[in-house]
């Protein structure tokens, strides 16, 4: 049975490739979902997948791309939308 998060990632996490690395690490999971980057700084993303893999995404995302400093890590439950494969959304 497949779970759906919403995440929201603060610090400094736009410009250090941040999208870039949760889609290879969504990918290599087997998750679907989405992220992008929003006005305020922050980064925001949807995991969707089984709940060992959705865990595993969130821990992930309190360190992320090398060049990253993450601040905090918010995760809500969402809905399961109908999402195929794991991509990069036009920012907000």
């Amino acid at each position: 049975m497949n779970i759906a998060v919403h995440v929201r990632i603060s610090g400094r996490v736009q410009g250090v490739c941040y999208r870039d690395w949760t889609v290879q690490q969504a990918t290599v999971l087997g998750l679907n979902g989405w992220v992008r980057n929003c006005r305020n700084g922050t980064v925001e993303a949807v995991f969707i997948g089984n709940q060992e893999g959705v865990n595993d995404m969130c821990e992930r995302c309190h360190e992320g791309p090398p060049n990253a400093a993450v601040t905090d890590v918010q995760v809500g439950k969402t809905g399961v939308p109908d999402v195929e494969g794991f991509k990069v959304r036009s920012s907000i």
